[in-house]
């Protein structure tokens, strides 16, 4: 009876086993005639994991042997244009490798000549800016993909210039020699440069001097757009400019009141009443107050320095307002990616907001240039002008713009 008494027991265990492992198992599941498990994962096998490591290993291998060939065949025509005499030469600022402003020369190299849809014009006055910096240290580093890798490919120097036409292409309607100009191109560190007549270059205002005229390019440009077209300022708007006595603020503190906007300027204490006196209706001395922990809430921002964080500046931003970031770090602010780590985070930040945060890369264009002789010529904008150098000193005015402290704009006088 004992072992019967166990059969039954082991038989009930068993079937109810049997019942647990039925319920756990998984049905399979038919599909086009395949019978497939739904538990079944794939695996790749050890011959696609080794075609795979291969595949990587040669992009990386190719993607090194097309930068190698790149950086030695990086060079420039330092060696050609300056080997010999000038037939007709000219004095200009270049640079044949990248480094700080000890690599700048003044050199005597050939006077252009206009194509048949240019200007030659003769510099008066130029004027400095972040940009030349940038491009003479060849950073960030990602900079040189476009500007040579080893050395620089441009050697010339400078874009802001005024200056008087001295001769004309044939095909040029606009212009004629002895017109009064200004506008941007690459080289304006020279005693000539020669310009499209379809490009950057306008009228100067009889009102302004050639010095005043040469600061306008990229800085007033820089600010119009980042106001107009990246901040859509209209009137009665409560616009601050965080770096409201450089370059770029000056002209932006003027602009936006020309818009009909309230605005704010942030400086220095040295510069509390300059940055007044363009017409600020509010000036902070960040000296003793953090203007993002203020209660006053702006429509738009523009940020021409990236002292703060950009969280910061949210919080000062009104909901639907819009954040605009221009500069940002110095000379040693990053050799790899440099500036533009505020606007990746600027770009990311944007997405889960509904505040509008940008970067502002400015285009040099002659309607820009008009639009800002028009408000020059009424007396709307006026040019602030720091310091002045001659030609020959342009080092010393990279330096002095390196430290980051100039009052509006720096000055290049070409005699």
């Amino acid at each position: 009876m004992a072992s019967i008494r166990c059969s039954s027991t082991c038989l009930r265990v068993a079937g109810r086993s049997n019942e647990a492992s039925n319920a756990l198992r998984v049905p399979t599941v038919r599909a086009e005639g395949v019978v497939r498990d739904p538990l079944f994962r794939w695996r790749p096998s050890v011959k696609l994991k080794r075609i795979a490591g291969w595949s990587v290993l040669l992009l990386f291998l190719a993607i090194g042997i097309v930068f190698a060939v790149a950086w030695s065949r990086s060079d420039n025509t330092c060696g050609e244009d300056l080997a010999g005499t000038p037939r007709n030469p000219m004095k200009a600022i270049v640079y044949c490798d990248y480094g700080t402003a000890d690599v700048l020369r003044l050199e005597d190299i050939e006077k252009p000549v206009p194509a048949d849809d240019e200007l030659l014009v003769r510099v008066r006055a130029a004027a400095v800016n972040p940009l030349e910096w940038h491009y003479i240290r060849g950073t960030p580093y990602i900079m040189r993909l476009g500007t040579g890798l080893r050395k620089p490919a441009v050697i010339r120097l400078g874009v802001d210039f005024a200056g008087t036409v001295e001769a004309v292409g044939r095909n040029v309607t606009q212009f004629k020699p002895g017109d009064d100009v200004f506008g941007g191109r690459t080289g304006a560190l020279a005693e000539y440069v020669t310009v499209r007549e379809s490009r950057a270059v306008v009228p100067k205002p009889a009102n302004l001097s050639f010095e005043q005229a040469a600061t306008v390019g990229i800085a007033a440009i820089t600010a119009l757009q980042g106001l107009r077209d990246k901040g859509q300022v209209k009137p009665g708007q409560k616009v601050l400019i965080n770096g409201a006595s450089g370059g770029v603020g000056t002209f932006a503190v003027q602009i936006a009141k020309s818009f009909g906007a309230q605005v704010t300027g942030v400086c220095s204490t040295r510069n509390v009443d300059m940055v007044r006196s363009l017409g600020a209706d509010e000036v902070i001395d960040y000296t003793r107050e953090d203007y993002t922990e203020g209660s006053e809430r702006y429509d738009v921002i523009i940020d021409n320095v990236g002292n703060r964080p950009l969280l910061d500046n949210r919080r000062v931003l009104k909901s639907d307002g819009k954040f605009v970031l221009i500069g940002g770090g110095g000379p040693d602010a990053g050799n790899w990616i440099g500036p533009m780590a505020g606007p990746i985070k600027a770009f990311v930040v944007s997405k889960f907001v509904d505040q509008e945060m940008v970067m502002l890369l400015a285009q040099l264009n002659k309607e820009d240039l008009a639009f800002l002789s028009d408000l020059m010529q009424a007396g709307k904008v006026t040019p602030v002008i720091d310091r002045r150098y001659p030609l020959s000193e342009v080092p010393a005015a990279i330096r002095y713009l390196e430290e980051g402290h100039a009052r509006g704009k720096v000055v290049i006088t070409v005699e």
